[in-house]
């Protein structure tokens, strides 16, 4: 008996890492100072210029959208969706992106396809400007379906202390400026399966006119990153709060960053929620509540600032690229939770 018997096969390891070598290359910053396939990735502080910084670092996963991957045979975009999902977890605090660490885990590796899922992560990183150090791939056969892996991420960033956002300044009277998602992201897709998969039993191919597309475009549309947009006003020192939607969507995250005596009041009619949600919710009979407490509804990240500034971050946001950013609630004085009207 050997390894490869066992359904462990070490060759094709080698070759993922062959593959993936450029790609991370390609994303090196100039803090990076190890190479891929060290046995940890070496990064300098010194490129920062940030005096008194703080690292910020998150994990996350990419959820069971990885199914509908499975089911499309695409898989470049979930690698896409990790970066950018925690780009923006660490966004939120003030935090701009210095390097990212993937784990992959898979019953059979295939280097075709951990080549797809890592150019996916080189590009985001790229683009957010955040270096690919490095990371683990596993193959654990007997422990995943074949076809079939589970991916997590690890991302670090720095902010400076005094750039620190956490929500304390936010007060009654701040405003809520919301920005659109493309999408679900990565969050409620438990859900979406369950309606699109096995109450409606549409296949990935199938074309859902309401849409405009087939169900796997739609549901496989990339999550979004919110740090070129915003990275504009972090030097401005005027945002109060940012919540990332995510798991639990507007009635769960945005109490994460309210004050003791704050709730937050959200406008229902303020935007106009997408038709994929709309789609949804009426082929699943979702109750209103838990439309509001599983996807994003449309809006990907919110930003509290105050009344005054609202305007001026507004037109910060159009000349990011951000050009329907939307005044969708207020702070009012509460018990750290979401009131919706309309």
């Amino acid at each position: 008996m050997d390894y490869r018997s066992s359904g462990v096969d070490i060759d094709a390891g080698h070759e993922v890492v062959r593959r993936i070598k450029d790609l991370a290359r390609g994303t090196f910053t100039p803090g990076v100072l190890s190479e891929i396939g060290s046995f940890g990735g070496l990064f300098s502080l010194e490129s920062l210029g940030l005096r008194d910084a703080v690292l910020v670092a998150s994990a996350d996963g990419v959820g069971t959208k990885l199914k509908v991957a499975f089911l499309a045979n695409v898989h470049d975009t979930v690698g896409e969706d990790l970066v950018n999902h925690c780009v923006n977890d660490i966004l939120v605090q003030g935090a701009q992106p210095l390097f990212f660490l993937d784990y992959l885990a898979t019953g059979r590796l295939s280097p075709d396809v951990a080549a797809s899922i890592v150019e996916g992560m080189a590009r985001a990183c790229r683009t957010n400007g955040c270096a690919l150090l490095g990371g683990e791939t596993a193959e654990m056969p007997g422990f995943y379906r074949d076809g079939e892996y589970d991916l997590a991420g690890f991302i670090v960033g720095a902010v400076r202390r005094d750039s620190v956002i956490d929500g304390r300044a936010i007060v009654p009277g701040d405003v809520i400026i919301g920005l659109a998602s493309s999408g679900l992201h990565t969050n409620g897709y438990s859900l979406a399966r369950q309606i699109v998969f096995d109450h409606l039993a549409l296949a990935v191919s199938s074309h859902v006119d309401a849409l405009g597309t087939t169900v796997g475009q739609a549901l496989l549309a990339p999550h979004r990153s919110y740090l070129q947009v915003v990275r504009p006003l972090l030097g401005d020192k005027v945002i109060k709060g940012m919540a990332h939607l995510t798991g639990g969507g507007i009635t769960d995250n945005l109490p994460r960053i309210l004050p003791p005596g704050t709730a937050a009041q959200i406008d229902r009619h303020a935007w106009d929620v997408p038709p994929l949600f709309r789609w949804l919710q009426r082929a699943g009979d979702v109750p209103l509540e838990d439309a509001y407490r599983t996807f994003n509804m449309g809006l990907g990240l919110l930003i509290v600032v105050a009344e005054a500034d609202a305007d001026r971050v507004r037109g910060r946001l159009s000349e990011a690229g951000e050009h329907d950013a939307r005044l969708v609630g207020r702070i009012v004085t509460g018990g750290g939770r979401v009131q919706y009207v309309g």
